[in-house]
C-alpha cells in the first residue's frame, strides 16, 4: 500500500510543515485515491468496506508513517459508521463524493430545540480531528421539545453552518486540525439527524453491529501501536548515526535497550489483536459479545497505549539532546504519542505499573 518512497514523502511533507495544522493537498488528494477515508462504507458509496482486524492493521500501518497521517484516517474513516443510521437519500448524498469525511464530536455540548420541520442547533464541540477539509460534520445535542423532553440526537453539518475556531495548540498530532467547531442559531432540518439507536437504511455489514466504544477504543489504540513502531525505528536510526560518536558501552547499552523495548511492544500487540481478533470471529458468526470480552478488549487497549508509552519512555531517556529538540523527529514522535495516548477512551481506570 505505501511504498519507501511515499513513506519517506509523506513523513518530508507533514515534518516540514509540522505547524500548519492540516494535510497538504497532495496528501490528501492520495488518501481519496486509496480509499482511506472509505474503510467503512460499501462499494456503491464508493468505499471499500473493511473488516476490524484488517482495518486496524491499515490505521496502525499510516500511524508508524507518521502520527497525524495515521490519526486523521483513523478518524475520518470512523465517521462512516454512522453510514447506516441515516436515511439512504442522505446517506448517498454525504458519503458518496470522492472526498467525503467526516469531523466532529460525540459529546452532547450542543442544545437544539424542536421546530416546525427540524431543530434550531446551538453548540460548541471540541477535538474535531479533520476540521478543515471535512465535507460534513457531525455533533450531538441535547435536544428540548415543546413537551419538555429531554434526548441526545446527532446532527448533520454542512461546512457553511459552523465556524472552524482554530484553537487546536495540542503539543502533538499538531497536523490533525483537530479545532472547536461552532453553530449559532443553525436550522437542522430533520432528515439530517440520526441516532445510533435506530438504524435508516439497508447497508448491512457486522462492523456496523460491532460495539461502537470497543470500536473507538480499538482504533484509536493501534494508532499508539503504529507511533511507537516508528518511535523504536528512529530510535533505532539515531542510535546508529551515534555509533561512531558515543563510546562502545553506551552504543551496546542504548541498542540493547532499544531491542528491549521493541520485543515488548511487539509483544504486546500480538497480545492486542489476539483479544481483538477473538472478539470480531464470535461477533461475525452472529454471537452476542459477553460483558467480560467486551471489558477485555477495553482493558487490552489501555493496556497497550500504557506500555507503548512506557516503552518510548523507556528509550528517550538515552538518546541525548536530539530527543528534547522540538525539530527533531524523534520529539514530534514523541510529542504525538503523548497526545495521541490523552483521549478520553484511552486512560487507565486506575494506576498501571511501568512495563
Amino acid at each position: 500500500m505505501f511504498s519507501a518512497e511515499k513513506i519517506q514523502q509523506i513523513r518530508n511533507e507533514l515534518h516540514n510543515i509540522e505547524r500548519s495544522g492540516t494535510l497538504p493537498s497532495q496528501l490528501l488528494q492520495d488518501i481519496y485515491a486509496k480509499r482511506l477515508f472509505k474503510l467503512f462504507v460499501p462499494d456503491e458509496l464508493g468505499g471499500r468496506l473493511t473488516p476490524l482486524p484488517d482495518a486496524l492493521n491499515i490505521f496502525q500501518l499510516a500511524a508508524s508513517i507518521d502520527g497525524s497521517y495515521g490519526w486523521l484516517i483513523t478518524i475520518g474513516s470512523g465517521g462512516e459508521m454512522f453510514a447506516p443510521y441515516m436515511k439512504t437519500n442522505v446517506m448517498k448524498e454525504y458519503f458518496s463524493p470522492v472526498n467525503a469525511v467526516v469531523a466532529g464530536s460525540g459529546y452532547p455540548a450542543g442544545v437544539a430545540q424542536k421546530t416546525a420541520g427540524g431543530y434550531l442547533v446551538n453548540g460548541t464541540w471540541k477535538y474535531c480531528s479533520g476540521a478543515q477539509y471535512a465535507t460534513m460534520f457531525t455533533a450531538n445535542c441535547l435536544v428540548i421539545d415543546n413537551d419538555k423532553n429531554e434526548l441526545v440526537l446527532s446532527f448533520i453539518f454542512e461546512p457553511n453552518e459552523i465556524t472552524i475556531l482554530h484553537d487546536w495548540e495540542a503539543f502533538g498530532l499538531k497536523d490533525t486540525g483537530s479545532h472547536t467547531i461552532s453553530a449559532k442559531d443553525v436550522f437542522i432540518p430533520d432528515e439530517r439527524t440520526f441516532t445510533m439507536l435506530e438504524k435508516k437504511n439497508k447497508i448491512n455489514h457486522p462492523i456496523y453491529s460491532f460495539p461502537f466504544m470497543q470500536f473507538s477504543e480499538a482504533s484509536f489504540t493501534v494508532v499508539c501501536l503504529g507511533i511507537g513502531e516508528h518511535f523504536i525505528e528512529e530510535a533505532t536510526a539515531i542510535a546508529k548515526r551515534n555509533e561512531d560518536v558515543w563510546d562502545s558501552h553506551r552504543y551496546s547499552f542504548v541498542m540493547s535497550r532499544i531491542k528491549e523495548q521493541a520485543d515488548l511492544l511487539k509483544h504486546t500487540t500480538a497480545l492486542f489483536y489476539e483479544q481483538i481478533t477473538q472478539a470480531w470471529n464470535i461477533h461475525v458468526k452472529g454471537m452476542a459479545l459477553s460483558k467480560e470480552l467486551l471489558e477485555n478488549v477495553t482493558n487490552i487497549c489501555k493496556h497497550s497505549v500504557s506500555t507503548t508509552i512506557h516503552c518510548a519512555n523507556n528509550i528517550i531517556r538515552y538518546l541525548g539532546m536530539e530527543a528534547v529538540m522540538e525539530t527533531s523527529t524523534i520529539n514530534r514522535i514523541w510529542r504525538d504519542l503523548y497526545t495521541a495516548g490523552q483521549h478520553a477512551f484511552l486512560i487507565p481506570y486506575q494506576q498501571e505499573e511501568n512495563s
